[in-house]
């Protein structure tokens, strides 16, 4: 792997998690920007990590090491970090929304570092009109009760 598709690869993970935070950091909640950002760089760099060491390991003749392994360890523990960002408080539940878009973010920084671009850009553009376009929508809709979000609760 050359030092540019390293570049590409973990930028447009930091990138993917740039975009997906925004909607985060624009209502006030703690998973922001550089959260989402850092979730998606670190998956794109551990699967980047995982499939370099793989070349290596296979160059040298021993080919046993699975890069899969790797995401499945990766879901596992964004999976803890999403949930810990999850609390209840008077019988609401809050931060589904911030959890959901960790796991988004993570997922693409997956693929980021695998190298599947068109992924990255499908997965990005929906997760973008989902955050935003849906959230308008919501607000609309008669008796939701989403459009409050002057408290910074999160739904």
């Amino acid at each position: 792997m050359t030092t540019w598709e390293i570049v590409l690869r973990l930028g447009l993970a930091s990138g993917a998690g740039l975009a997906l935070g925004i909607d985060r950091e624009l209502r006030g909640i703690s998973a922001g920007i550089r959260t989402h950002a850092l979730v998606a760089l670190s998956s794109a760099l551990i699967t980047v990590s995982a499939l370099m060491l793989q070349a290596e390991f296979a160059a040298r003749g021993d080919s046993g090491m699975d890069p899969l392994r790797v995401i499945q360890g990766l879901a596992q523990a964004v999976g803890f970090v999403a949930a810990g960002a999850i609390f209840v408080s008077g019988g609401n539940v809050h931060n589904l929304t911030s959890a959901a878009n960790i796991w988004l973010a993570a997922a693409l920084g997956i693929a980021a570092g695998a190298g599947q671009f068109r992924l990255v850009a499908v997965g990005i553009a929906f997760g973008v009109v989902i955050l935003t376009l849906v959230r308008l929508t919501e607000r609309r809709l008669p008796g939701s009760g989403k459009g409050d979000d002057k408290h910074g609760r999160d739904r």
